[in-house]
């Protein structure tokens, strides 16, 4: 399962073409559909916030899909979403998708909307792990041993410099 090519913007008012623009050798997306799923992507960030610190070769994104919407519905989201998040490296790593989100849950094999998602990605896109739901210690190892299994070749350092 690939992540599909599709097109948005940071927080920034960066435009990033994704998977292309994804920063890492790995790295954490945190889909959510709805506004309301904020809370739940918030259960996530202190784990991936730590992952990152500990993995050099891994980054993470919030990644909010919404609906196709013109060009002044979108700028309205956009601003207020903005204005919500006053860190800048925040503002960088959200990345706002308008799109036909049907076809973006059927390329990912997610089926509903109902709950957010977390995947890990390879450097071109390739979701090497998936996940529903709100941040659970199991959840977390579960993606730490993901990320473990799917380290690049290299010579990266573990948390104890090794």
């Amino acid at each position: 399962m690939i992540f599909p090519n599709v097109s948005g913007s940071n927080l920034q008012r960066n435009k990033i073409n994704l998977p292309h623009d994804f920063e890492g050798a790995l790295n954490v997306v945190l889909v959510a559909f709805q506004q309301w799923q904020q809370s739940h992507i918030d259960t996530w960030l202190p784990f991936v916030e730590k992952l990152e610190q500990d993995f050099p070769e891994l980054r993470y994104y919030e990644v909010p899909v919404i609906r196709r919407m013109n060009v002044l519905s979108r700028t309205f989201i956009n601003e207020g979403m903005r204005a919500g998040i006053p860190n800048k490296k925040a503002r960088e790593r959200t990345v706002t998708l308008y799109l036909d989100k049907a076809n973006f849950r059927q390329a990912l094999g997610i089926p509903h909307e109902q709950n957010i998602y977390v995947l890990l990605l390879d450097q071109q896109g390739q979701v090497l792990w998936k996940r529903e739901g709100e941040f659970t210690n199991e959840a977390g190892e579960a993606l730490k041993a993901a990320i473990e299994d799917s380290r690049p070749a290299g010579n990266f350092t573990d948390e104890a410099g090794v």
